[in-house]
């Protein structure tokens, strides 16, 4: 086997240095991201238990439609980036503007299916009669904000395969101090407005998702730095081979987030099953887990980045260092990661409620996330580096087998025969991600040091 460092001192410490600085704004952008979670998850909390249900549970359902959509719009990334480090710049623009063809159709059929068929996913899976009422309030206001997130990863997707990754943060940043005075103003009523709890908080999530997404159109369309790829110089009619090839890629890493996706949902939508006081102290958990992987995803994100310039520019050293300083990375934080989890559990659930119940058992699941930060993290550079190299397929395949063969069964299993309840059903996430860590990497391994990677 090659060494897993296959550079010299210089060019990894550049390596380093490159990754971490296209790394740290989309850290923070995933951070303020999910942030827009949290923070509506903490004013439903503190607004009521019922609440804080009902919007667990129609955030869960939102979660599992909008990760299809962004999966297929992130094939707009490994693709600019690699056409960047070809400096072939003057195709970015049109591909972008096929990738617009896209997003706009995406996210009118997500607030299609979510406005429609989400409610309806409540009663075939068995979520407490009590919470589906407010749940279905919650989806029909966020459905509208389906397109503006469509359009605002198309929008991602160019920046971040140009490398200009700031702006990602910053328009993330802007959603997160947005959000705390809408969603408050709307779910509480204040001020003279109506209290509007569970769908207030779906409207201002909606609002926020259209703010973002026209101050970054915005942001592209005038600064210089996007000149030269000139994405919006013109509108061009749909082109079918532009359209399929974003496809054929996007396709196979949608379904790949899909499985992971789904994965957490069904284990909340299975334990919605179990009582409100289970739902919500999952909620909790689940929450504190998005937070602790946006660090080890936005190194993913840097990795495809990085990953995606060599093969551009047919530097096959570079492909490797760049994923072994992105695995290198993030080892270190998810070790970090899971030492404030296992050390922190009880302070960090104290801050999302103050129900005692709810509280206890977060913090038992926090411990159960503590453990699968390793391969959470292995599990995500990995896809990240594959990604890069345009190779979606096969790790579809795998995550496939990871998450439903392995993870799932493993965890009803423990939770409803062996009745272990939230704990069992944790050790199937357990299970299955580290099944997925292995294999993704092995995956890379074989794609990156066995075969020559090139362009495409």
């Amino acid at each position: 086997m090659p060494a897993i460092l296959p550079i010299g001192r210089s060019r990894l410490t550049r390596e380093i240095g490159a990754t971490i600085t296209l790394a740290a704004p989309l850290v923070l952008g995933q951070l303020s991201a999910v942030g827009m979670n949290v923070i509506d998850t903490m004013l439903a909390g503190h607004l009521d238990g019922h609440t804080l249900g009902a919007v667990a549970v129609g955030t869960n359902v939102w979660v599992l439609a909008i990760v299809i959509v962004i999966g297929v719009m992130m094939a707009l990334q490994p693709s600019v980036a690699q056409l960047h480090g070809a400096g072939r710049l003057t195709a970015i623009g049109p591909l972008f503007r096929q990738a617009l063809w896209i997003a706009l159709p995406l996210g009118l059929g997500l607030a299609c299916v979510v406005y429609v068929a989400g409610p309806r996913l409540f009663g075939l899976i068995g979520v407490d009669a009590a919470l589906i009422a407010d749940a279905t309030a919650f989806l029909h206001a966020i459905a509208f904000g389906a397109p503006a997130l469509t359009l605002f990863f198309a929008l991602r997707g160019l920046s971040e395969g140009l490398g200009l990754t700031r702006p990602t943060m910053w328009f993330s940043l802007l959603g997160l101090v947005l959000l705390g005075p809408i969603g408050y103003l709307l779910m509480y009523g204040a001020f003279g407005l109506p209290r509007l709890g569970a769908r207030g908080c779906g409207i201002a999530t909606a609002i926020v998702l259209w703010l973002q997404c026209l101050a970054f159109a915005a942001y592209v369309a005038v600064h210089p730095r996007y000149r030269a790829v000139r994405p919006f110089a013109r509108f061009e009619a749909v082109d079918a081979r532009a359209i399929g090839e974003l496809l054929l890629i996007g396709v196979p890493m949608a379904v790949t987030l899909f499985m992971e996706a789904s994965l957490f949902v069904a284990v909340a939508l299975l334990l919605g099953s179990l009582g409100t006081a289970i739902v919500a102290g999952h909620q909790i958990a689940i929450n504190v887990v998005s937070v602790a992987f946006m660090v080890p995803l936005g190194i993913a994100m840097a990795t495809t980045v990085r990953v995606g310039h060599a093969v551009g520019r047919g530097d096959v050293t570079g492909v490797r260092s760049a994923a072994a300083v992105g695995l290198l990375l993030t080892v270190l934080v998810q070790l970090v990661s899971a030492l404030v989890l296992a050390t922190l559990s009880p302070q960090i659930a104290a801050l999302y409620t103050a129900d005692v119940t709810v509280a206890v058992l977060a913090a038992q699941l926090i411990m159960y996330a503590a453990i699968f930060q390793l391969s959470d993290g292995i599990q995500a550079v990995a896809n990240g580096a594959l990604r890069g190299l345009k190779d979606t397929r096969v790790p579809m395949l795998i995550t496939f087998f990871a998450y439903w063969c392995i993870g799932m069964p493993t965890g009803y299993l423990l939770a409803f025969r062996a009745d272990r309840g939230a704990p069992g059903m944790w050790i199937g996430l357990i299970a299955g991600l580290s099944v997925a860590a292995i294999l993704l990497a092995w995956r890379f391994w074989r794609s990156a040091f066995r075969r020559v990677p090139v362009a495409t």
